[in-house]
């Protein structure tokens, strides 16, 4: 008699609010849970965002994924999750080596678009995901992990973009959870006339490179 094996757990957790990222998960098949990270808590964010001095983009935009990916993965164990996966990513808006998070109020989106009008920026996204290494599924040792990283960088180019049509986009609520005040995915894509690299990147999770990752990791695609 066969006894049929028990199938391989293959969902996720993503450390991320972003509704943006679970629509590009799911479009290339991966199940999920959430796994959120808190902006207020007693002590402030359980990951800060602030850009240390004189830290390059490159460097910010990974230091905060891995450290994201590894709070997450603190409280799995913490809660005594299951072990699965944790897919954490971060991205960001850069400009004359100058980098542009999310705008704080409509002065600061509209400063930032303006900024941006008629010129081309940088899109970062990192991407991490830590997961129960191979050793230690075999010994049983559960707070073995291993963190595999990846950055994505693309070029965006904006068309010249009036004040009306500035103000009048900064009036609604798209700009303001977003790196660099706009979104590419809404009504934003009606300003730019170019791009160089990954549209899911410029989302905030570049699939092929999220998808290499995630084999690495054990989960099948």
């Amino acid at each position: 008699m066969t006894i049929p094996m028990k199938p391989v757990d293959q969902k996720i957790y993503l450390a991320s609010k972003s509704p943006r990222r679970r629509e590009l998960l799911r479009q290339i098949g991966i199940d999920f849970e959430l796994l959120m990270l808190r902006d207020q808590t007693p002590r402030g964010p359980d990951v800060s965002e602030i850009v240390l001095p004189g830290e390059a983009a490159e460097v910010y935009v990974a230091r905060v994924t891995q450290e994201k990916v590894a709070f997450a993965w603190k409280t799995l164990l913490q809660r005594r999750l299951p072990l699965r996966p944790v897919l954490a990513a971060d991205t960001t808006v850069v400009i004359d080596g100058d980098i542009l998070g999310k705008p704080v109020n409509k002065a600061d989106a509209i400063a930032m678009l303006q900024r941006l009008s008629g010129r081309t920026h940088q899109v970062l996204t990192g991407i991490a995901v830590q997961h129960q290494s191979h050793t230690a599924q075999q010994d049983g040792q559960p707070d073995d992990q291993a963190i595999l990283h990846a950055l994505h960088c693309s070029t965006v180019t904006f068309d010249s973009l009036s004040d009306a049509t500035i103000q009048a986009y900064c009036a609604s609520q798209e700009p303001y959870d977003k790196a660099g005040g706009y979104g590419i995915q809404g009504m934003a894509a009606s300003f730019i006339s170019h791009i160089s690299g990954s549209h899911s990147g410029i989302m905030g999770l570049p699939l092929f490179e999220t998808a290499q990752l995630l084999r690495r990791s054990g989960i099948r695609l």
